[in-house]
């Protein structure tokens, strides 16, 4: 079994598709897939030069990685994959608001407390929240963001990267192939770029 850890924001539809492709991937290789939270809030934290658009689009962000960040403190790190599913489905397809109402929902779909939903509004978590995100994106280089994949190899030894980017998410045997090819072009030694234009948006599923 392979393990494999992504770092997500929840409000980042490409790293929303490359976590279902992800979970596509496990039902057709050996690999087991843990998510673990970063924040694209501290990704661009007093960064210059931002377009307006992003950062108006990044003033909302901050909440829900709180609120992960909480759950994991109080359940572990396993509670994280099905309350990102739940923030996933109503952020990118619901097209919840983020907010109060956002965070209570998700909460009690999975049965957990929902005083947790205070922690979107709160720096009680930020330090662990920072502690996340520096352990996903360090390894990466270069402040590039989610979404961010470690696989531990059965020697121990982590290969580590950003992407893939993708739409739409690739399904089945589809899914197997591009891990397939990901994992062998990530782990070359030397190999650091692969990338074309992007020009469409991403369909979320």
């Amino acid at each position: 079994m392979t393990d494999v850890a992504m770092w997500f924001d929840p409000k980042c539809p490409w790293a929303w598709n490359t976590s279902r492709w992800l979970l596509e991937v496990e039902q057709v290789r050996d690999v087991r897939v843990r998510f673990q939270v970063m924040s694209l809030w501290l990704l661009n934290d007093g960064r210059e030069g931002l377009d307006d658009w992003y950062a108006e689009w990044l003033s909302d962000t901050l909440g829900p990685v709180r609120v992960l960040t909480a759950a994991e403190q109080k359940y572990g790190a396993d509670v994280l994959r099905d309350l990102y599913t739940a923030f996933g489905n109503r952020i990118h397809h619901s097209r919840t608001p983020i907010g109060p109402e956002l965070y209570a929902d998700v909460l009690a779909e999975l049965g957990l407390a929902p005083e947790l939903a205070a922690a979107a509004d709160s720096a009680e978590y930020d330090e662990a929240l920072l502690a996340s995100h520096r352990a996903g994106l360090d390894p990466v280089g270069e402040d590039l963001g989610t979404p961010a994949i470690h696989v531990t190899s059965a020697a121990g030894d982590v290969n580590a990267f950003f992407g893939p980017v993708v739409t739409p998410v690739p399904r089945g045997e589809a899914a197997g192939l591009l891990w397939d090819g990901v994992v062998l072009v990530s782990a070359t030694p030397g190999f650091y770029e692969l990338k074309r234009g992007r020009n469409v948006r991403p369909s979320v599923d």
